[in-house]
């Protein structure tokens, strides 16, 4: 009986309320795997440095707002929260608003050998970061990591910067008023999937996949993997998006494999897809084996430039893949057809795809197949009850 007791005594212990930051800190260099950390409603000073918080696959560590509906507020700060050196945690319904530097950073410490792994970001909204290179998550280190059901508004560098991250799931989130970039993968990334997800005006670039990084950032460390074999990101799949406005809705950067499938983008401002170089070194990879399939694209001749496509220099275009893609000039369909740089496979050009305001088509459209839509209803029924 005593035994029985203590147990649950000390299964209760790992469930707290707190108010204020300096309390969240506290409870945070105590928890155990199992431990909850619920935050009252209310503002918090942002600023929220937590290390070392390290959960199990069946205990992890959550750190949440103890009402869904009325979440606390994380505000200001150099970073709102920064987490370094975790493992299974979970952060879920807050807000975070106006940090100085980015919403929120999760890092390995700069230990590259021991990355921060198995960390969830879940509907959370963050918003109002500087012009500039400031991001609403910042990740760096970081693997087998979700973030789903998010809102990020009005950010200056990217959205979500991944650096050297592997095995990334970003899912049923939204992206609005960005500055350069929406979800960006870049130093050494790999097996990132971008899925269900809504980017409106986002900026520069909707995904970018790859990018530019400083040979110190690469994770792993860039003399471990051969020279001529190195890439900015490998294995990327943005799949089932919807992308509003924004200069082009994906570049394919210094990536090794990308897959762009059952998107639905309306509206570019410029292009539809760039394929760029931008790591000026024969160690690297040139940008490759890109596939795009299964979209639902249209726009305007007035917002379209190099018929759709952007290649720059030092790539490799012609290892791109395309196949299915639905293509529409709603001004002069007629002028549909895109300048692509290798033969697409049945692509559909200048049809009217009846795209209705919630971006999904009527049911009597000859896109039916195409964009994002088309992608939900290919997924595994759910269980039935």
């Amino acid at each position: 009986m005593v035994t029985a007791l203590t147990l649950i005594l000390s299964w209760q212990s790992l469930d707290s309320v707190v108010g204020d930051a300096d309390g969240l800190m506290r409870l945070a260099r105590a928890a155990a795997p199992g431990t909850t950390i619920s935050l009252r409603s209310g503002e918090y000073r942002g600023g929220i440095w937590l290390s070392e918080l390290h959960g199990t696959k069946a205990k992890p560590i959550v750190i949440r707002g103890l009402d869904p509906k009325n979440p606390p507020k994380i505000v200001g700060g150099s970073s709102a929260i920064h987490l370094s050196e975790v493992s299974h945690l979970v952060l879920q319904d807050l807000v975070v608003q106006g940090a100085k530097d980015n919403g929120i950073n999760v890092d390995d410490g700069g230990t590259y050998d021991t990355p921060s792994h198995h960390v969830t970001i879940r509907r959370v909204v963050v918003s109002d970061l500087p012009k500039g290179n400031h991001d609403g998550i910042k990740l760096s280190g970081v693997d087998d990591l979700t973030i789903d059901f998010c809102r990020i508004e009005r950010w200056g560098g990217s959205a979500i910067d991944m650096v050297g991250c592997h095995r990334a799931l970003v899912t049923s989130c939204e992206f609005v008023d960005g500055g350069d970039s929406g979800v960006q993968c870049k130093g050494g990334s790999s097996d990132v999937t971008v899925e269900h997800s809504r980017f409106y005006s986002f900026g520069q670039r909707g995904v970018n996949a790859g990018g530019s990084t400083g040979s110190s950032f690469f994770r792993p460390p860039i003399a471990s993997v051969r020279a001529g074999k190195r890439y900015e990101a490998k294995n990327v799949t943005v799949q089932g998006c919807v992308f509003s406005g924004g200069i082009a809705p994906i570049a394919f950067v210094g990536v090794d494999g990308a897959t762009f499938r059952f998107n639905t983008i309306d509206d570019p401002e410029r292009w539809a897809f760039r394929i760029l170089q931008e790591t000026a070194s024969p160690d690297f990879v040139h940008c490759r084996n890109g596939v795009v399939e299964d979209n639902l694209i249209v726009f305007k001749s007035d917002h379209w430039a190099s018929g759709g496509i952007n290649i720059g220099a030092d790539t490799q275009p012609e290892t791109f893949h395309f196949a299915r893609n639905f293509w529409y000039c709603s001004d002069r369909p007629q002028n549909s057809r895109p300048q692509l740089p290798t033969f697409e496979k049945d692509g559909v050009y200048g049809q009217d795809p009846r795209l209705l305001t919630s971006f999904s088509v009527r049911g009597d459209s000859p896109a039916a197949n195409f964009g994002a839509h088309a992608w939900r209803r290919r997924q595994p029924a759910g269980p039935q009850g």
